[in-house]
């Protein structure tokens, strides 16, 4: 498996492919993160391919490829915020709206709570949990990509698994 660094190098030499794999491997992160902040599954999948757009236009830009993930998050979410701010309206995160667009868009109830629970977490916590499980980094791509160390990403991550484990537990009850 090809580093950022090493894709990055491919791609501002003309390798799409070298551009397209690093499509396939930020893709899933770059629209929770992108559904995070907007709160529209639609609107999350636009933004993630204008960020996606965006960074490629932009490529020469990147002082150091292995910045790469962090950087495309960076432009995800400020593609996401543009994107809100043209709707002029706030779409209200609460369980039971989650739960309507999860039907609609065909997800079960137990993918639905687990997703509201996710939203409920600290925002740092947040990025690395969808990190590890939506993007599938390993904790030290995930501390390079967010410029942490490994031992912080690792202590997030946890307290991240209990919080998510506690509301789970609530739940039950």
């Amino acid at each position: 498996m090809q580093s950022d660094s090493q894709l990055v190098s491919a791609a501002l030499q003309g390798d799409q492919a070298a551009f397209a794999t690093m499509v396939d491997r930020y893709q899933r992160v770059a629209r929770a993160v992108a559904f995070q902040a907007i709160g529209d599954h639609h609107a999350a999948e636009d933004a993630a391919q204008e960020a996606f757009l965006a960074a490629y236009q932009k490529l020469s830009s990147l002082r150091e490829g292995s910045l790469f993930g962090r950087w495309l998050l960076t432009i995800v979410r400020r593609q996401a915020m543009r994107i809100r701010r043209a709707r002029r309206r706030d779409i209200p995160l609460d369980h039971a709206a989650h739960v309507a667009e999860a039907e609609k868009n065909g997800l079960d109830h137990d993918a639905e709570f687990l997703l509201a629970a996710l939203m409920g977490l600290p925002q740092r916590e947040r990025q690395l949990l969808m990190l590890r499980h939506f993007g599938g980094h390993s904790v030290t791509d995930i501390a390079q990509m967010v410029g942490r160390p490994v031992g912080t990403v690792t202590k997030q991550l946890s307290r991240g698994y209990a919080r998510l484990r506690e509301q789970f537990t609530k739940a039950k009850s």
